[in-house]
């Protein structure tokens, strides 16, 4: 399994199918899914075929998201990364969209914060982007937070699937300078 990135506290290494069980802790939360629509997975086949949607698009697209782990515990704590959306969200196609899951035990930790600044430095450094986009529910005050303190600029509102989110984005230059 191959490792991407490595922070002071967490590793961000491949999805593998032995994630299962942290995949379905994740996942089935209600809370965790209350600003991404509301529709936790509910056994662990789903779990495991969301680690098979995610390892073809490390296929597919050469990225995909990442397995979060603390370094502390080895513990499977979420997931982070950017995604390859080639689907059209917001008048855009073909870009790519940062994002960040945590298991709720792991939250106010400062983890989503440490994981999304390394992927902008991982999209930016090693891709080398010339910008990367994230969405977030206009009510997902946490979210919204960290995307402003790591450097992506609010750019609108719109609606996804009749939710209503923030749109965001951040340029190299805008990273740069903001680092």
């Amino acid at each position: 399994m191959k490792t991407y990135l490595e922070t002071d506290r967490l590793i961000l290494r491949e999805i593998v199918p032995e994630d299962v069980d942290g995949m379905f802790e994740l996942d089935s939360d209600h809370e965790v899914h209350k600003y991404l629509g509301n529709n936790p997975v509910k056994n662990k086949e789903e779990a495991r075929k969301n680690i098979d949607f995610i390892r073809q698009q490390y296929i597919e697209n050469k990225i995909g998201r990442w397995a979060v782990v603390e370094r502390s515990s080895n513990q499977f704590i979420g997931w982070a990364g950017l995604k390859l959306i080639k689907e059209t969200i917001n008048n855009h196609i073909d870009y790519y969209d940062l994002g960040y899951r945590l298991i709720k035990k792991f939250w106010g930790r400062g983890y989503a914060t440490e994981v999304a600044k390394a992927t902008l430095s991982y999209g930016f450094d090693k891709l080398n982007l010339p910008e990367i986009f994230a969405i977030a529910d206009c009510n997902n005050t946490g979210s919204n937070k960290i995307l402003t303190k790591i450097g992506l600029t609010h750019e609108e509102v719109f609606f996804l699937n009749g939710i209503k989110c923030n749109w965001y984005r951040i340029g190299r230059e805008e990273f740069n300078d903001y680092t």
